[in-house]
C-alpha cells in the first residue's frame, strides 16, 4: 500500500489554516506546528516545499511567517502533495520479470520492448490518483470545513492563532 508521508498531511492542514486568514496575515511555523501538535523541524519542511513551489510565502523577521500566495481556487491537493513529495510516479517497475531464469537473451530483449504489464496497471492508477487529485481545489477544503466544523471550534481556533500571531 502506498504510504505519503506525514508532511503531506500537514501540509493540507497548514494550507487549510493559511487559506483562511484574512488578507495580509501571517502564522509563523512554529505557531502552526503548535495548532497541529507537530514537530517544528519536520513541519518546516513541508512548508519550505510549499514556498519553492509559490503555493505560500514566507516572511522574515519578529512579525514573520507564512501566508497563501495563490489563491485557495488555484492550488490543488495534488500541487500540495507535489510541493512536498515531489512529481515522481509512486510506483517504479524494477523490470523483474527480466530475471526470469526461464528466459533466453533474446526471448528477455523482446518481452523487453513492451511495458510490463503490471507497471501499465500501476501506472494508471497512479495517473488516476492524482488526477483526482487535480480536480479538488484548496478552496474546497475551507469551504467543507466551513461546513463540517462546528462554528464555535472555529470561532476558538481563531482566537488561539491571534493570540499567537
Amino acid at each position: 500500500m502506498m504510504q505519503l508521508k506525514n508532511q503531506v498531511e500537514w501540509a493540507l492542514h497548514c494550507c487549510s489554516v493559511l487559506a483562511a486568514l484574512p488578507e495580509g496575515k501571517t502564522v509563523p511555523a512554529k505557531v502552526l506546528a503548535e495548532f497541529h501538535g507537530v514537530p517544528r523541524e519536520y513541519l518546516a519542511k513541508a512548508m519550505q516545499g510549499l514556498a519553492q513551489a509559490g503555493i505560500v510565502a514566507g516572511t522574515l523577521g519578529p512579525t514573520g511567517g507564512y501566508r497563501m500566495a495563490k489563491d485557495p481556487s488555484d492550488v490543488s491537493f495534488l500541487d500540495i502533495v507535489e510541493a512536498v513529495e515531489g512529481k515522481k510516479s509512486t510506483f517504479a517497475c524494477s523490470e523483474i520479470r527480466m530475471k526470469n531464469p526461464c528466459m533466453t537473451k533474446q526471448e528477455r530483449k523482446c518481452v523487453g520492448e513492451r511495458p510490463c504489464g503490471i507497471a501499465k496497471v500501476m501506472w494508471d492508477a497512479d495517473e488516476a490518483w492524482r488526477e483526482h487529485l487535480r480536480g479538488v481545489l484548496l478552496s474546497d477544503l475551507v469551504a467543507a470545513v466551513g461546513e463540517e466544523v462546528p462554528s464555535e471550534v472555529l470561532v476558538k481556533g481563531e482566537a488561539w492563532l491571534n493570540d499567537r500571531c
